[in-house]
């Protein structure tokens, strides 16, 4: 049997937990939208032809910050068509996905759905096919009060108070050649610097996000961060970081990914801070990893629309993964590993929400029904608080291809210290044996067990079973039975290829 040490201390801590980090995505591509949050005329609606059925779920995961509206479909939107008489707004045509954009759900829509879901909004503007005066127009919009143009403007659409819109992204992937308006990193970075000084004119008060590399892989990794931090450092609170996973030939490198995630994030953190030390910059940068998931990117990349063949449709139905319990402990390492780095990367949107490589499912005119990886997203959103831990992790081990040596438990967890609990998250990658672990608490005082649940395949039951409209509860959480708190440790037994939250309390 697999065994795992954990050790934990309360005075080893990496940062307060950041709650941007539990976000997600909503961007126009295929049905997240359209059918997804927003569909007028289903049985469960509300006034703004909002899914209300959708939206009980969304506020059950709780997703802290949404980015809006994309992603590349961005890249080549004009903001305008969204606002105003929706028998006035234009039908365009959507490059990014090759289908129809109604314009029906615009940015109001967003604003509204936001404040119906309780979460905040995130903003990307379009610097593919537009530039400065395009990003201050829709920020007067959105932000100011009243008494100009387009913010009266809105006022006459029937909001009178601004969406108050703090976070915005000086565009999406522009690193990226499928980018319509794809830019080198020099054209990129002078733009989105002389952007970035512009929307601060107009509201001081905003967080701005540049444009990192799409991906690990690009073929411009780590120079990018360099050339567009090099213009934009003074201008931007953040930069991005997008990265995508899935099963190949070997389940065990699936299942060690995080891996990657590690060192992806601590090599832009390290540019970043090269580029401030060579700058003699004060503040520092931190990574928006707004962008990241299970994504079977094979799958889409042999479909109609990416071949370009396919018709021009509204709301067509694209990359509408369904997630296993694999992909959900994949998820759940990964999440380890965004908390572990929670003291540079601030901000995470697991893209996206509703349908496309969705945390949620939606069926026109049907039900809604959450994923398999929307239990550990939901469960880490809501459990993680306080401080983040420093947790080391002395396990057994096993071979992969790709990452050599890895951790069979992978692990991360918080510190509460208000309330006197230490939450656990952790994931057996083993895919036939079941894991024990010890964990070191007697730093804590004296603790007991508050709650703990693991996410595993049950009877009848392998690593591939989902979700489904037929079946919306098949995969999720149920009681970790076991869990022992005694002399200062704490020890449980993770079943084979799982995920599992633990919280112990003071007594």
């Amino acid at each position: 049997m697999p065994r795992a040490r954990l050790t934990i201390d309360p005075d080893f801590t990496i940062a307060p937990v950041p709650r941007r980090l539990f976000g997600s995505f909503v961007e126009h591509m295929g049905r997240c939208v359209y059918t997804g949050i927003f569909e007028p005329g289903h049985p469960k609606v509300d006034a703004d032809g909002l899914r209300t059925d959708v939206l009980d779920l969304v506020r059950e995961l709780g997703p802290t910050v949404v980015r809006y509206p994309g992603g590349n479909f961005v890249s080549g939107y004009e903001w305008e068509d969204g606002v105003g008489p929706k028998d006035q707004r234009p039908r365009r045509l959507d490059r990014a996905w090759r289908s129809i954009e109604t314009n029906e759900f615009g940015l109001g829509e967003f604003a509204r759905w936001t404040k119906a879901a309780g979460v905040e909004p995130m903003m990307a503007i379009n610097l593919g096919t537009r530039g400065i005066q395009e990003a201050c127009d829709i920020l007067e919009y959105a932000n100011h009060p009243g008494g100009t143009k387009y913010s009266d403007l809105r006022r006459a659409h029937g909001s009178a108070e601004p969406f108050d819109v703090k976070l915005w992204c000086l565009g999406n992937e522009m690193d990226g050649p499928w980018q319509v308006g794809h830019k080198t990193a020099a054209e990129y970075g002078r733009l989105a610097a002389e952007t970035a000084r512009a929307m601060r004119l107009v509201d001081p008060t905003i967080e701005l996000v540049a444009c990192g590399s799409s991906n690990s892989r690009m073929p411009t990794f780590g120079e990018w961060e360099r050339v567009v931090l090099e213009e934009t450092y003074d201008q931007v609170d953040y930069i991005s970081a997008h990265a995508y996973y899935q099963e190949h030939d070997h389940p065990g490198d699936f299942l060690a990914c995080a891996r990657d995630m590690d060192v992806f994030i601590e090599s832009v953190v390290a540019t970043a801070d090269a580029v401030r030390a060579r700058g003699k910059h004060r503040k520092r940068i931190d990574v928006s990893f707004d962008e990241w998931n299970v994504w079977y990117q094979s799958r889409h990349h042999d479909s109609a629309i990416a071949k370009g063949e396919s018709g021009w449709e509204v709301a067509p139905r694209v990359i509408e993964d369904e997630y296993s319990i694999t992909d959900a402990v994949v998820v759940g390492t990964l999440l380890n590993s965004l908390l572990r780095h929670g003291d540079r990367v601030t901000v995470a949107c697991q893209a996206q929400l509703v349908n496309v490589i969705g945390l949620l499912r939606s069926e026109p005119g049907g039900p809604a029904w959450k994923q398999s990886i929307a239990h550990p997203f939901e469960q880490v959103r809501r459990r993680a608080t306080g401080e983040i831990l420093d947790v080391r992790v002395h396990s057994d081990r096993y071979e992969t291809p790709r990452f050599g040596d890895v951790d069979l438990v992978d692990a991360s967890g918080t510190w509460d210290a208000e309330n006197g609990v230490v939450a656990l998250f952790l994931a057996n990658r083993d895919q036939t044996d079941a894991a024990t672990v010890e964990v070191g608490v007697r730093g804590f005082g004296e603790l007991r067990v508050q709650h703990a649940a693991v996410l595993a395949a049950a009877e009848g039951q392998d690593r591939h079973t989902t979700n489904d409209e037929q079946h919306p509860d098949r995969v999720g959480l149920r009681p970790l039975d076991g869990v022992e708190v005694a002399d200062g440790q704490a020890t449980m037994t993770l079943p084979p290829l799982s995920w599992a939250v633990v919280q112990l309390s003071r007594a």
